[in-house]
């Protein structure tokens, strides 16, 4: 059992990328579209704080999904929810059940896995690779 399930680690990856980009890019469509409720009725301006996270978390969901520079990519979205979990959850207290940001610090571990063991073997990445 263990011989097979490790044969199919890189493409439970994979799937585990796509499947994080795409939920990850809806955080972003929801802030720039204003789709799957918006913000109230509100889009925020593209270079402020909020506007930058959606362009970070549309983009960078769709280059996730695609697996596409996925290793720096999934390094500066890691970045990015590191930074949402400490400037908008810690502050309302300490433990992320608590606090509203168990979403961010799921995120932001996925994305450093990501970081450190690559796209998996469904990607462009991989096929990039291997025309070189």
């Amino acid at each position: 059992m263990a011989s097979s399930s490790g044969a199919l680690e890189p493409y439970t990856r994979s799937l585990l990328r796509i499947v994080t980009g795409f939920t990850f890019s809806l955080h972003g469509a929801q802030k720039l579209l204003g789709v799957f409720g918006g913000l109230g009725g509100h889009t925020p301006a593209r270079f402020s704080l909020l506007g930058v996270a959606g362009c970070l978390e549309l983009v960078g969901g769709a280059l996730i999904i695609l697996g596409l520079f996925t290793v720096p990519v999934a390094f500066v979205l890691c970045g990015e929810m590191a930074v949402a979990y400490f400037r908008v959850h810690f502050p309302r207290g300490f433990w992320p059940i608590r606090n509203g940001g168990e979403l961010a610090v799921v995120y932001c571990f996925v994305f450093l896995y990501l970081c450190s063991a690559g796209a998996g073997p469904i990607s462009l990445d991989r096929l990039i690779r291997r025309r070189r």
